[in-house]
């Protein structure tokens, strides 16, 4: 392979593209990590969409973004992710210490959070 031929060319955007792809899903929280957090955090089967499984959601993802910047320190798109995912779960741990005071320190000491 020389390095001005078509397939070089090819072969280094090919390259360049599954590193994006591999990069993302480090990002992303897998199935069963997915999975394993609802079914701890749920409120009832079934659940998926109560504050208590968000928050998890959301800490988890939090937490893979910080060690991400660890070593990209100049990502400030994916900083502006992560300062709305923060805001989100700022919101979600709001209303449920107003709704529900018990599952509020439960989900705290669970999670490790500070508040």
């Amino acid at each position: 392979m020389t390095p001005e031929s078509p397939f070089a060319i090819l072969y280094e955007l090919w390259l360049k593209r599954s590193c994006r792809t591999r990069w993302r899903n480090e990002l992303s929280l897998t199935k069963e990590k997915k999975r394993e957090i609802v079914q701890r955090f749920e409120t009832h089967a079934g659940d998926t969409g109560s504050a208590e499984v968000q928050i998890a959601l959301l800490t988890e993802r939090i937490e893979t973004l910080a060690k991400h910047f660890e070593k990209h320190q100049k990502d400030n798109h994916s900083r502006l992710g992560l300062l709305k995912m923060v805001g989100k779960r700022r919101r979600l741990l709001n209303y449920l210490k107003a709704q529900k005071l018990d599952s509020y320190k439960t989900i705290i000491k669970e999670l490790g959070l500070r508040r």
